[in-house]
């Protein structure tokens, strides 16, 4: 995949249309969601859009109004109030991590919109790998037979809009078992590996970063 113009590389030039793909690697949490903060306070409308592709270290994020209830047993697991809507989630190695950094109102998303793109990129990623996924409308996210393969947290602000998507790849699930996911009591995780799929984190990324532009309208579908 390192050979696909799609590709998903350290860092590209783009036009205001198409935004600059950025892979970070495995960063901590907290130093990238204050950078979305900074890119987001200071991007004016020139300025070109970003995608993040990364992995985080272990660590539970609580959106703005998640219930402390819902935080099992953190353990030594590090626990971040953030800016997201949504309640309790988890990154951790193996899970890809998407944040869209956007000017919404340039590219004509709404919010409920942008939600559905994030989720039908992922659902039909799977379906290429002959998986069948839905999206439920009253809980956001990717689902395998009622089991939740990937997250969806955004915050929107001056028009843009930051925190994104988490798509569990081939990760430790046991920390999962610490919270009531996104707020619902015995829902269960998923990853791609269980569902048979063998794909490092990047070769996921370098299979989900075309499908997400065009769902995204970023980029010209291609037929």
């Amino acid at each position: 995949m390192a050979n696909s113009t799609a590709a998903v590389t350290t860092a590209s030039t783009s036009s205001a249309a198409e935004p600059v793909i950025r892979w970070l690697g495995r960063v901590e949490y907290e130093p990238t969601w204050r950078a979305m903060q900074t890119f987001t306070n200071e991007r004016d409308a020139s300025t070109p859009d970003e995608i993040w592709f990364l992995e985080h270290p272990p660590v539970f994020t609580l959106g703005m109004n998640a219930a402390p209830e819902h935080l099992l047993a953190p353990g030594d697991i590090p626990v971040v109030q953030i800016d997201r809507g949504g309640q309790v989630t988890y990154h951790g190695p193996g899970q890809l991590v998407v944040y869209p950094l956007l000017d919404v109102r340039r590219a004509g998303l709404g919010v409920r919109q942008m939600v559905m793109a994030l989720e039908n990129a992922i659902i039909d990623l799977l379906a290429s790998w002959n998986i069948a996924a839905v999206a439920k409308r009253e809980a956001p996210g990717v689902y395998v037979n009622d089991r939740k393969v990937a997250s969806i947290g955004l915050r929107i602000r001056r028009g843009s809009s930051y925190h994104g998507l988490a798509f569990n790849v081939a990760m430790d699930l046991q920390p999962f078992q610490r919270i009531n996911p996104c707020g619902y009591r015995g829902l269960e995780v998923i990853d791609l590996r269980s569902l048979g799929v063998n794909a490092s984190v990047q070769e996921v990324a370098d299979a989900l970063s075309p499908r997400l532009l065009a769902s995204l309208r970023l980029t010209p579908a291609v037929g």
